[in-house]
């Protein structure tokens, strides 16, 4: 279990594999140091990498690792942040490419996800194309920095949003924020367009968000509903949201296999945009796909933790 220590996700997900009788190693690369130490080999007489790594509480042997979760942990670069800029950059890439290099290639286990996947998954523009290749609808699009396109991709469609490709990144000073989707117009386009890439959509008249969590071949569907009809329905208060079970048209359910299978991945999060009451394929309009997206606040949550737990211990029986 590749996590941050305060990661309650990971906390269901390893008491579940307990309860099976799974060996669980948890452990944060960012810890490299004296809590995290490691001595890995190869050579003629090993083709693999074998050797140990070493948490505060377990021991682990790479040959016994039959199945990685990578969860959520700690930037590398966190490990060293006190060190001047140079040092800092050199230490945590040779962490990353080292440790990092050796974790991210054992031969024989799964990976849910394997993080290269990840990150090859996680750029929004192949999302969508690879979604209308599997015959999902998908919103009218545009990606620009230019101010004369942005003003006729508006003037196009009754309503526009503007979404961010990536979440902002932390201040200096640590603290989180974040951009929301929200309506432009033509009128509010200038020059300063050009500084960057935007993201503009045609608005989806929605009745509704659908989450669907996909693990392995389960699929896990919520209706979100949010107060006053809010654009983002992220952007509030998680409490006052309705879920509801929906169930996802077979269509769509076989193109979301096929675009994980097609991503190299076992587990992702995908969002709808759901214009009617959801029995016609029609209905769903595929906004994008987090590979390794959030769902401990949903009400299905139980039922998703042992679909991981399934997994990582059947793929992972030969740990000890």
């Amino acid at each position: 279990m590749v996590t941050a220590l305060e990661d309650v996700t990971a906390d269901w997900v390893i008491a579940a594999l307990n309860e099976r009788g799974v060996t669980v190693v948890r452990m944060d690369p960012a810890d490299v140091g004296p809590r995290l130490a490691f001595g890995f080999r190869i050579g003629a007489e090993e083709s693999v990498w074998s050797g140990l790594l070493r948490t505060e509480s377990r021991d682990v042997d790479l040959r016994e690792v039959g199945a990685v979760y990578h969860r959520r942990p700690t930037p590398y670069r966190d490990r060293f942040a006190r060190l001047p800029r140079q040092q800092r950059d050199f230490a945590a890439a040779e962490a990353r490419h080292g440790l990092g290099g050796v974790l991210n290639d054992l031969g024989s286990a799964v990976y849910v996800n394997h993080p290269a996947a990840v990150a090859r998954a996680e750029y929004k523009p192949g999302q969508l194309q690879r979604f209308a290749k599997l015959g999902l609808r998908i919103p009218a699009t545009l990606v620009t920095n230019d101010v004369v396109a942005a003003r006729d991709f508006a003037k196009r469609h009754p309503s526009v949003v503007c979404k961010t490709f990536r979440g902002l990144p932390p201040s200096e000073d640590g603290r989180a924020g974040a951009i929301w989707t929200q309506r432009v117009h033509a009128g509010d386009f200038d020059d300063s367009l050009s500084v960057t890439a935007h993201l503009l959509q045609a608005e989806i008249p929605k009745v509704g968000d659908v989450r669907v969590t996909v693990v392995g071949r389960r699929v896990f569907a919520q209706r979100i509903t949010a107060p006053r009809g809010a654009l983002d329905w992220r952007c509030g208060d998680w409490g006052d949201l309705v879920h509801t079970p929906v169930t996802v048209p077979p269509m769509v359910e076989t193109a979301l296999h096929g675009y994980l299978a097609a991503s190299g991945l076992v587990f992702g999060c995908f969002d709808f945009a759901l214009t009617g009451e959801g029995s016609s394929p029609d209905d769903w309009w595929a906004i994008e796909c987090n590979p390794n997206g959030q769902w401990g606040w949903l009400p299905d949550a139980p039922a998703i933790t042992e679909a991981f737990a399934d997994i990582l211990s059947t793929e992972g029986s030969g740990s000890s």
